[in-house]
């Protein structure tokens, strides 16, 4: 089969018609060079980019890890391990990353993946204990080198560095400027794909004035001005984000939360049903400015200012993404200024709006998943003919490796759970519940 085909295939199971001009000049240049720097903002599908041209060049024969990638947050890891899933490569591809036993880690690579994804400790470790051998990696990715840099991962990445003398390909990608390649990367002449000068034309960015230094309420009156959207509210604090959130509460608008310090179990279903539009809006620290997987955006707010423009570009390229439009809002006192890296900016003016009700959707929990051999088709099925279901009353189904989502019309759940819950899939019995 040839990789156009392949290439076809790939993109049909994605849902997607074709690749971005990014990506066709990041998937040609991967292709045809040894080194790569790819630059390009949050959002423009960058991980598709590189992945595409890398895995036409892998070895099926090969039983060994071929092709390594790095990563700064477990998020990403899973977000990247998720794609290649749905891909349908038969590539077996495995998530390494902090927050979960490595043991457990030891245990699903024992059959080698030919793609292995992980934070630089997690992979740093495994590679340290000789967990799986390195002769036959060829290929290295550092995806958002410069926030793993940030986040102080240089001694781990160039441990891994060393354990890698077989590379023949180096990728790197950063959605930042000015990011610098560290020396111990040992670029001799990459390639630049150079996307961050194509600037997000239709994201519009606002200043909402509040007449109380406490912006509580005119934060509810903006989520009700804005209306029935996906957003990101930011804030700096998580202590914030507990009171943001009491606050949202007794005005029943429903939202997730993601923020440092959280069970990583938690991060991921606060994702998972924001996503699926459980949650229409996230609660987030700059934890969620860049590196993880959420649906397109028609707004964020700043509930709370970062203290750097290169963070207030990071949020709100969260929104506006693929060309689409957006807008960024930045909650002010009104005896407040807006610090220099922003400058000044349009007021827009909220008058009294009805809140939406925003429970439409309800996550439910399913504890099966892709190592039974369960399909999306599977759930889908059950759920449609045992469930009684109609099209319409299911969502976004997301498979795991030991579980599975899916959201349903709330209005279904009284008589639809009694049907499905305790009922088989293929060959396991399982629970269903809510997430």
């Amino acid at each position: 089969m040839s990789s156009i085909k392949n290439q076809a295939e790939i993109l049909s199971k994605l849902g997607i018609k074709k690749l971005n001009p990014m990506q066709e000049e990041a998937s040609l240049a991967i292709s045809s060079s040894s080194e790569v720097i790819l630059l390009s903002p949050t959002g423009t599908g960058k991980t598709l980019a590189f992945l595409m041209p890398l895995i036409a060049e892998l070895d099926p024969a090969c039983e060994e890890v071929q092709l390594l990638i790095i990563v700064p947050s477990r998020e990403l890891a899973i977000q990247i391990e998720q794609v290649l899933h749905d891909m349908g490569t038969g590539y077996k591809v495995n998530a390494v990353y902090g927050g979960r036993t490595g043991s457990k880690d030891r245990l699903e690579i024992k059959r080698r993946p030919a793609i292995l994804v992980g934070t630089p400790g997690r992979v740093a470790d495994h590679l340290r204990r000789e967990a799986f051998s390195s002769e036959f990696i060829t290929t290295l990715v550092l995806d958002e080198f410069d926030k793993s840099l940030e986040i102080g991962f240089e001694p781990e990445m160039k441990d891994i560095m060393q354990f890698l003398p077989h590379l023949t390909k180096k990728i790197m990608t950063s959605a930042t400027h000015g990011a610098k390649v560290p020396r111990f990367v040992n670029l001799k002449e990459p390639q630049l794909v150079n996307y961050l000068k194509e600037e997000i034309a239709q994201l519009e960015v606002k200043k909402v004035l509040s007449p109380e230094k406490d912006k509580l309420d005119t934060l509810i009156a903006l989520i009700a001005h804005i209306g029935k959207q996906n957003g990101i509210i930011f804030c700096n604090f998580k202590e914030s984000i507990q009171r943001v959130g009491e606050h949202l509460e007794k005005h029943k608008i429903s939202h997730g939360t993601f923020f440092g310090g959280m069970e990583q179990a938690d991060r991921e279903r606060a994702l998972i049903k924001f996503r699926n539009g459980t949650h229409q809006i996230l609660l987030a620290t700059d934890l969620a400015a860049r590196g993880i997987d959420v649906p397109e955006l028609g707004f964020i707010i700043h509930y709370h200012l970062p203290l750097r423009h290169e963070e207030f570009t990071h949020r709100n390229g969260r929104t506006a993404r693929m060309n689409s439009k957006g807008t960024a809002y930045v909650l002010l006192y009104e005896k407040d200024s807006l610090p220099d890296f922003i400058g000044d900016l349009p007021e827009q003016k909220i008058g009294k709006s009805k809140l939406f009700n925003s429970y439409e959707w309800t996550t439910l929990f399913i504890s099966g998943g892709r190592r039974d051999k369960i399909s999306k088709g599977d759930i889908a099925g059950l759920f449609f003919k045992q469930g009684n279901l109609a099209k319409e009353d299911v969502g976004v189904i997301e498979l795991k490796n030991d579980c599975a989502f899916i959201s349903v019309k709330t209005d279904t759940l009284e008589k639809l759970l009694p049907l499905v819950n305790n009922t088989r899939l293929k060959q396991k019995k399982v629970r269903i519940t809510v997430a």
